[in-house]
């Protein structure tokens, strides 16, 4: 599988004529990212990217047809704060909490219904991670696919 981190696949400016949102020039550079790693043997995608949950015909188009899986990971306004100042330890800090508040709140009330929902407050990222495959359930089918071998041998 395959790694994408979908925040630098629109980092133009100014946006190109007629793509003002940049989805355009994202979903061509995942076609192409994906094209890349497909041809290595990839069959498996992990894109990262907070508002991919609701454009997933996106991520299937420029992936040539695919199964997505949607994972909403959410975390309460105290713990998005700790998270935000970690990173953040300029003078946006205020801004980044407002904005990502916001964006929480949007997501929330529009993320499609198939959206799994994973609660990560007070959560090691390894148990998080965990929930992740549970919900793809990509363990299951490794598991059969190692399998499988053995189970056609005479």
């Amino acid at each position: 599988h395959a790694l994408v981190e979908g925040d630098y696949l629109d980092q133009i400016f100014p946006a190109p004529v007629g793509d003002p949102d940049r989805s355009g020039i994202t979903e061509a550079n995942l076609a192409a990212v994906w094209g890349n790693y497909a041809v290595l043997g990839c069959r498996r995608l992990i894109y990262t990217n907070t508002v991919a949950i609701l454009d997933a015909d996106l991520v299937v188009r420029a992936m040539g047809g695919a199964r997505v899986i949607s994972v909403l990971l959410t975390a309460d306004d105290d713990t998005a704060r700790k998270r935000l100042g970690g990173r953040e330890v300029g003078s946006q800090l205020e801004a980044h909490v407002v904005r990502g508040k916001k964006m929480a709140l949007h997501l929330d009330a529009t993320a499609p219904a198939g959206v799994h929902r994973i609660h990560t407050d007070g959560r090691a990222a390894v148990d998080i991670a965990r929930d992740i495959i549970d919900v793809t359930g990509w363990a299951e089918k490794q598991a059969v696919e190692e399998q499988a071998p053995e189970m056609q041998s005479p």
